[in-house]
């Protein structure tokens, strides 16, 4: 059983909060009792979630958003701070895959698009929320990395690359911001159930049995697994957490 959380009075800002991770992390912010901002590029999936919380009772908010576009994000967080007052956590959560491929065959526009998104995404969502946070003088971010931010593998030279320099955002942006009353840390998930994984599992560029099988607890993650770590992090149980990037990978990494 996870553990529950009051976070009442409080606001929280997720990226790629459609669906996978990020719908779960929402979904979880917003029982706990925040009010959630949810943000995305694919808006049927979007009204769908916020339509369904709302059904709920949810206090949420979902706003367009395409983190490779600075000026959206601006707009995203301001338009946060505008409807619920304040800023108390945000989850950088959007992010996109790409096939393998050999290192030296890697096309530009592809490392240009994975960096763009999985890396200066979360540059431009930690920079505004930071602008907010530190009028406050308190607040939480989590970066989403991996545990492809952790270690190496072939043929994934452009999203490992991204996800490393998630971690390197996180630790100075941590150093820089703690004496400020702000805190910032990364979780690095490892292979989870969501649509993501699954579009690899059906085009064939991950063997779902091998998936499972690397990961020593003997299975996949799930979305809510995520969220937990994510809550956990934004929650005072984590009050001495600062510039850490948490695997939440079955083991994975410990090998």
């Amino acid at each position: 059983m996870n553990p529950t959380y009051d976070f009442t009075g409080q606001v929280a800002f997720v990226t790629g909060a459609a669906s996978g991770m990020g719908l779960a992390t929402a979904t979880a912010f917003a029982r706990a009792g925040a009010a959630v901002t949810l943000t995305d590029v694919d808006d049927e999936a979007l009204e769908s979630a916020v339509t369904e919380m709302r059904a709920a009772g949810r206090q949420v908010l979902a706003v367009h958003c395409d983190v490779a576009d600075e000026d959206q994000v601006a707009a995203a967080v301001t338009a946060t701070v505008e409807q619920f007052g304040r800023l108390d956590f945000a989850y950088n959560n959007a992010g996109i895959q790409s096939p393998t491929v050999d290192a030296a065959d890697e096309p530009g526009e592809v490392f240009d698009r994975v960096t763009g998104i999985n890396l200066r995404g979360v540059w431009a969502c930690m920079k505004h929320e930071l602008a907010h946070m530190r009028e406050q003088g308190s607040g939480t971010i989590v970066n989403c990395s991996s545990l492809g931010g952790l270690v190496g593998l072939p043929g994934r030279a452009a999203y490992h690359g991204a996800k490393h320099g998630v971690i390197g955002l996180t630790r100075s942006a941590a150093l820089e911001y703690a004496p400020r009353g702000i805190r910032i840390n990364a979780i690095c998930p490892g292979t989870i159930e969501t649509p993501m994984v699954t579009a690899m599992f059906d085009s064939g560029d991950l063997d779902p049995a091998r998936a499972a099988d690397d990961e020593p607890i003997g299975r996949l993650g799930t979305a809510e697994e995520m969220a937990a770590a994510v809550l956990w992090l934004c929650s005072p149980g984590s009050s001495y957490v600062v510039g850490v990037a948490l695997p939440v990978d079955g083991g994975y990494t410990a090998r």
